[in-house]
């Protein structure tokens, strides 16, 4: 295992009624609280309601920053810091999935740093030397794993650029995981974010160093989670024991646990942001289409790791295959996997119909320090021209 530093400041309260539970006393010496939010659907399942009348009844002045959309930009995110700061917000609550915890996040940094946030933060990764403004999260939506972490993605609309940061001090501080909370998804949804999480974690087990460690052993274990449970949401989405566990499973993704003593191979990922900005697709489905395809064309470059892959996750017999045979094996079973439940398979499918985009989407991305193979842009291209 390489070197690392391992922290999460992310106090996590997990389970039935944990809103009602610990609310009030999670913010019980602030006064003034931004309440944020998506484009409604908290409104429409009765989960604004509850929190609402939670922050009303502690006597809370309540601000209001609703509307965060789906790939948050940076235009809401000035929106946000605007408001907060109007209002003199003490900490910033926010209700929802990856989205909103990702805006809310830029917003707890900015709302205190008088600089350009974007060209300082997000253009290249920046220095930290100053509280945000506290943050605590409600999970409404899962996947993201946001809430465990110092991630925030962001479009740049003026740019046409979609980039993440990840800072320690952008982790909310709090954040309550009621799995009932996410019932109201939708069941296409819910499998979508279940992918997410899969992604999460074969991005950092499938990168370098491949030697004996810890993270390898625990990614397997999430990755066996992940498959058992997903299935048995997918036949019962309310299937309460499932749906605790894919949340937990997600929020262990990216908690910076299995990256400890590993790179990660995020050129995928990368591709992946730049159809979520192209499409409006969830991370999820893009990773459904360029997952398989991406693995595919890597999975020659160290067969040892996909076999391993192949026996551990998907309890394949090596029988008399070979450590190729068992590698393909191991892709072709994901690839199964992630087909079963009927999520798309083609970048037409996600509404990309012009094949000259891809070009563009393979140029906004890079190599990088854990990937298997060294990958230039003309090979991106070609994965995506293969999921088109």
């Amino acid at each position: 295992m390489k070197n690392f530093i391992f922290e999460n400041r992310t106090r996590v309260y997990f389970g039935k009624g944990c809103v009602k539970e610990y609310l009030a006393s999670l913010l019980k010496g602030y006064s003034t609280i931004m309440f944020a939010y998506g484009c409604g659907s908290i409104k429409r399942n009765g989960i604004y309601d509850e929190i609402l009348s939670i922050l009303q009844r502690e006597g809370k002045n309540i601000v209001e920053f609703p509307g965060i959309m789906h790939n948050p930009t940076y235009e809401k995110v000035l929106e946000g810091i605007r408001i907060a700061r109007e209002n003199k917000a003490e900490i910033i609550l926010g209700a929802g999935g990856g989205s909103v915890m990702d805006c809310c996040k830029a917003v707890a940094l900015g709302t205190v740093y008088e600089g350009d946030i974007w060209k300082d933060f997000w253009e290249r990764s920046g220095i930290i030397d100053f509280a945000p403004l506290p943050l605590g999260v409600i999970v409404t939506t899962g996947g993201s794993g946001s809430e465990c972490n110092g991630v925030s993605v962001l479009t740049n609309e003026g740019q046409n650029v979609k980039t993440g940061q990840d800072y320690e001090k952008c982790s909310p501080g709090f954040a309550l995981i009621d799995p009932v909370y996410t019932f109201s998804e939708s069941r296409q949804q819910m499998l979508s974010s279940g992918i997410a999480a899969l992604s999460h974690v074969m991005e950092i087990y499938f990168s370098q160093p491949d030697e004996d460690n810890v993270s390898d052993d625990i990614s397997e274990a999430l990755m066996r989670s992940l498959i058992r449970n997903l299935r048995i949401a997918g036949r019962d989405p309310k299937d309460y024991e499932a749906r605790s566990n894919l949340l937990w499973a997600a929020a262990m993704a990216k908690n910076r646990i299995i990256k400890a003593g590993k790179r990660g191979d995020f050129i995928c990922r990368q591709m992946e942001r730049q159809l979520e900005s192209c499409t409006g697709c969830s991370h999820g489905l893009g990773a459904a289409v360029l997952r398989p395809v991406y693995y595919r064309n890597i999975v020659k470059n160290h067969p040892a790791k996909f076999a391993r892959f192949a026996a551990e996750v998907w309890e394949i017999p090596r029988k008399e295959r070979t450590l190729e045979e068992m590698a393909a094996a191991g892709v072709d079973a994901m690839t199964a996997f992630i087909r079963e439940f009927g999520l798309p398979a083609t970048l037409r499918e996600l509404g990309i119909n012009d094949p000259a985009m891809l070009k563009k989407i393979a140029e906004d991305c890079c190599a990088t320090a854990g990937s298997y193979r060294v990958m230039e842009h003309e090979e991106m291209e070609k994965i995506l021209l293969e999921c088109f």
